[in-house]
């Protein structure tokens, strides 16, 4: 059985990362690598035994599909030349910077009968799949994406680079639409979006609060979920789910002090831990080449698309007052 060629192209810290998985993997070839830095594609050219070029056109003829992991600004380009030339795509998050960009990468994808797939990696993770299993009618969605300052990402605030990770989950979880839209964030450490804080609330009553932060000390990748019954807790690090039934509290007054007493059950779910990229690229490999369904459908990835793009269009239109 003949290997599917894939190609990585853009191979920073995300990039690299997948150049690692796809090595791995035993029905792959590893066939080029593009960057236009010189000394990282000739590292990876000598690790990975593969090619390396600086310019992605120079791959067409070489691989079956291909990881895009440059800047967001150049998404749109280098994704719809691809796709023109007949190879799937995986393309990092977000898939554009415009919402009508993404709507033709799609439809280029459509009509030539090719996967485009968006690195939204957290779908993926074990946690936030079982949180599916368990959350039914969510009344209340809190979600903290928090961490340390990084020049690491030159092109993007904090919306478009974290914030998209649980925009996408929180609207796969309540499934409704987001009837009104809050934003307050500021910039701290350079003239983006640094801190933001996004409330959203739906059709169907449920609301979200959504912090994203890169000036904090600490990192912080969190979401809770309340409901009529329960109180569920996902850790992303460690991806790990508390859920918390038949919660009581009590206040006791005493001379000295006012002490609160809270008693609950609590369920630690079980999650099968994997590398969540490593099952999305998996997952992708199988939609290019065996036609296996999406995880997501086109209007929902469009949809979460949308959602952050009005929230940074609210975060720059407050920062101008």
């Amino acid at each position: 059985m003949n290997k599917i060629r894939a190609g990585v192209i853009g191979i920073g810290r995300m990039g690299t990362y997948h150049v690692g998985i796809l090595s791995e993997l035993d029905k792959v070839e590893l066939a080029a690598v593009v960057d236009i830095d010189a000394k990282c594609r000739q590292v990876i050219e000598k690790d990975y035994e593969t090619q390396g070029f600086d310019n992605y056109r120079d791959i067409y003829d070489k691989v079956d599909v291909a990881v895009v992991a440059v800047p967001t600004g150049m998404h749109y380009t280098i994704a719809k030349d691809l796709l023109n030339a007949g190879i799937h795509v995986l393309l990092e998050k977000p898939c554009a910077n415009k919402l009508d960009h993404a709507r033709e990468l799609f439809q280029i994808a459509e009509d030539k009968n090719l996967t485009l797939h968006i690195g939204h990696v957290e779908r993926f993770n074990g946690a936030v799949q079982e949180l599916h299993k368990i959350v039914k009618s969510p009344i209340f969605v809190e979600c903290k994406r928090m961490g340390p300052f990084s020049n690491r990402i030159k092109d993007d605030g904090v919306v478009l680079d974290i914030m998209i990770h649980d925009i996408d989950i929180i609207l796969n979880l309540i499934k409704s639409k987001v009837v009104k839209v809050h934003v307050l964030g500021s910039s701290v450490f350079s003239d983006k979006d640094d801190l933001v804080n996004a409330q959203l609330k739906f059709e169907n009553g449920c609301i979200a609060n959504i912090i994203a932060s890169r000036a904090s000390q600490n990192q912080v990748r969190t979401l809770s979920v309340t409901q009529k019954d329960s109180f569920v807790v996902l850790d992303y690090t460690d991806q790990e789910i508390y859920v918390h039934r038949k919660s009581s509290s009590e206040h006791k007054l005493s001379k000295d002090s006012l002490r609160y007493k809270q008693e609950s059950l609590v369920e630690r779910i079980f999650v099968h831990k994997d590398n969540p990229l490593k099952l999305e690229l998996q997952h992708f490999l199988d939609c290019a080449t065996n036609g296996s369904p999406r995880k997501v459908a086109i209007n929902n990835e469009l949809y979460s698309l949308e959602i952050a793009l009005n929230i940074l269009s609210q975060f720059k239109n407050s920062s101008k007052k």
